[in-house]
């Protein structure tokens, strides 16, 4: 056990190396990603991640809300995430805090990276980011469920958005933290990028990491997001796959 100032620190990995839920260090949570639950909305989805819940419904493109922000050349992304009040174990106030307010404007800045917004003038396209059950990755998990979700909704992009965290713990970088981690780590870096050319369209970083730490970092946050495309990827193919024809028998 370790100490820092008053805080004391758990053992983060047991003496095989492996983290405290059994995972290597580039390994991911368990990832199940559902398109579709939603009928009223026209695009929705939901993850489980790890203990992570969360929901994901998009509407439009449809009238702006307030009229003073329409764009004359371009739909606009507005973006609301919100953590319920009983998806931490200490009690949350309803509504949207600060936190909840950064990384709604976060959120939806990366999505205006990727929508072709210019087909559709004078609009909003709204996205709702609903966590149920939260154990630390939220807001990658709400990108995932939120790209899914304008996937489903038939939003014209660029491709989809794969989202993941890599934090430095225990002086090691690990994949996709769980809730021990990111309360004990030293450094938590969430990212989203577009597989198909690489580029970031959303990075932040809590903590401090060397530049050498840095680029294995990035690193290892591409191969996680490519690992997630294939499994958001899944999700869709399994929400439109057309069921074969039963095969009939013709009697004599």
């Amino acid at each position: 056990m370790g100490n820092v100032g008053a805080k004391e620190i758990p053992e983060l990995f047991g003496p095989d190396g492996l983290r405290t839920d059994g995972r290597r260090p580039d390994e991911l949570r368990p990832l199940k990603i559902t398109a579709g639950p939603l009928h009223q909305a026209d695009g929705s989805a939901f993850v489980e991640w790890g203990f992570n819940k969360v929901m994901a419904a998009v509407y439009g493109p449809r009238e702006v809300h307030p009229r003073h922000l329409q764009e004359n050349n371009k739909a606009i992304v507005q973006c609301r995430y919100n953590m319920a009040a009983f998806s931490v174990d200490e009690r949350k106030r309803p509504g949207l805090d600060r936190r909840s307010q950064e990384i709604s404007k976060v959120i939806a800045e990366a999505f205006e990276s990727v929508i072709f917004a210019e087909e559709y003038p004078r609009t909003s396209v709204d996205v709702y980011i609903e966590v149920l059950q939260a154990n630390a990755g939220t807001r990658c998990a709400g990108v995932v469920a939120a790209s899914v979700a304008l996937a489903d909704a038939g939003i014209p992009m660029v491709d989809l958005l794969p989202a993941v965290a890599v934090g430095k713990v225990g002086g090691k970088l690990v994949l996709d933290l769980n809730k021990l981690e990111d309360n004990f780590g030293e450094a938590d870096l969430p990212m989203a990028l577009v597989p198909q050319s690489g580029r970031l369209v959303l990075m932040q970083m809590e903590g401090h990491m060397h530049r050498d730490e840095l680029g294995r970092a990035l690193d290892m946050g591409v191969a996680g997001c490519r690992g997630i495309y294939e499994k958001m990827k899944a999700a869709l193919r399994d929400r439109y796959a057309v069921a074969p024809a039963a095969s009939s028998e013709v009697s004599a």
